[in-house]
């Protein structure tokens, strides 16, 4: 099922919410051709391209079928992702980056946040806790992946163990798109229903347009996609961080932002 809640172009943007993912220099290549990404940390799908650097992550690995390989690279290394695939078909990048603070000076700033990702009354919650409304932190990790296609780019993707997860249950590279492509939203080992997915679509001429989905009972959100255009997907949950986690942050919130990157060939 498939539920638009808003469709927007950048000449009328939302609240910024500076999103992290896996952006391939090709999202197609031959089959004995090298896999290149960013890791990218921006707003509408452009930004600042981060270099390889192990000490910003927790796991950076390719995935393709049941095979598996770690992404190794040099200190300083852009694209941060420069290496083979492990195999012939759909293989997956998949990013883990290590926990960063952002400090909120008043409510009013968080709260655009929060009507931004549709978390609810999370205010309540704040004031229930006895947090002060300005000047808290937010602790925040990010859960990327990117699909390639690689020579005949068959396969599926999969959950590859990431805390939150998208899972493409369409192959953009090999699939009829004729009704859109399914992402389904996973948090932990549990789906995620009734959940807002936000789109990213990126034109050849780098024109983006933004739209909102909810997730169905199965987690499952679908959405119509075009040819020669390229696919962000994200989704965040809010929580309340572990005892140990607030201690070492001494963050009021936790974020976990889950991101899917693809393309759709021409």
């Amino acid at each position: 099922m498939r539920v638009i809640a808003l469709v927007f172009s950048l000449i009328a943007a939302p609240v910024a919410a500076h999103e992290f993912w896996i952006e391939p220099t090709a999202y197609q290549v031959d089959a004995d051709t090298n896999l290149e990404a960013n890791i990218v940390n921006g707003e509408e799908f452009a930004g600042a391209k981060l270099a390889f650097l192990p000490q910003r992550f927790v796991n950076f690995v390719l995935f393709a079928g049941t095979e598996a390989a770690r992404v190794e690279g040099r200190p300083g290394d852009l694209p941060a992702l420069q290496q083979e695939a492990v195999t012939e078909g759909l293989n997956i990048a998949a990013y883990q980056a290590k926990h960063s603070t952002v400090t909120y000076e008043d409510w009013e700033r968080f709260q655009r946040f929060v009507d931004h990702k549709d978390f609810g009354d999370v205010r309540s919650q704040h004031e229930a806790r006895g947090i002060i409304l300005n000047g808290f932190s937010e602790v925040y990790s990010r859960h990327s992946k990117a699909l390639f296609g690689v020579g005949n780019s068959e396969g599926a993707d999969r959950r590859v163990g990431l805390e939150t997860e998208i899972v493409a249950l369409t192959n953009p590279y090999t699939d009829d798109l004729t009704d859109g492509v399914r992402v389904q939203v996973y948090y932990r080992n549990g789906l995620r229903p009734d959940t807002q997915v936000e789109v990213f679509e990126k034109a050849p001429d780098s024109r983006v347009t933004i739209s909102l989905y909810r997730t169905d009972a199965d987690g499952i959100a679908t959405f119509p996609v075009k040819a020669g255009h390229a696919y962000m997907v994200d989704a965040v949950v809010l929580r309340v961080p572990s005892e140990r986690l607030a201690a070492r942050s001494g963050a009021a919130w936790e974020t976990l932002w889950a991101n899917l990157t693809f393309a759709v060939p021409d």
